[in-house]
């Protein structure tokens, strides 16, 4: 009876084997926190977006990456998703700030999600993100000349 859960438990193996390889090698950070808020996971796409190796993120609080002033909203939101048992921004994408390991600010998509266990005990929380600052600047430097631009022609004088 042995030999024949055999093929099924070498396809969980090699399924368990593919899932780790994906979350590893995807570009986009991959990050799990404890319901302490204790990152437990971290990928390469978050070692390259954030600047801090897995050694040194992997046990630390998620302050790591949250700028100082927007720590206290943050943990409120935590907090309550876990003891609400979902998250506000279910099935949408949160551009946030964010700090990188060099001191430099960061603008993040981030997607969130609560993870469960078999029998639905919150275990932490799941966050995807990208990095947007490029693209968030070019909006910015965008708004400011349609604004200028605007108000170039509210000032201007009609044509005769």
């Amino acid at each position: 009876m042995a030999q024949a859960n055999e093929p099924q438990l070498m396809a969980e193996q090699a399924g368990r084997a593919l899932s780790q390889a994906i979350v590893d090698q995807a570009p986009d950070a991959i990050i799990f926190a404890d319901r302490d808020g204790i990152i437990g996971l971290w990928n390469r796409g978050a070692e390259r977006i954030f600047g801090y190796a897995a050694a040194e993120a992997l046990g630390a609080s998620l302050d790591l990456i949250i700028p100082e002033r927007f720590r206290r909203k943050h943990w409120e939101g935590f907090h309550r998703a876990i003891d609400q048992r979902r998250t506000q921004y279910a099935d949408r994408v949160l551009t946030t700030r964010s700090a990188h390991r060099d001191g430099s600010k960061l603008y993040v998509d981030l997607s969130f999600g609560l993870v469960t266990d078999d029998s639905g005990v919150i275990l932490g929380a799941l966050a995807i993100g990208r990095d947007c600052t490029a693209r968030y600047a070019t909006d910015a430097a965008l708004r400011s000349r349609l604004a200028a631009l605007e108000a170039g022609a509210e000032g201007g004088t009609p044509d005769a």
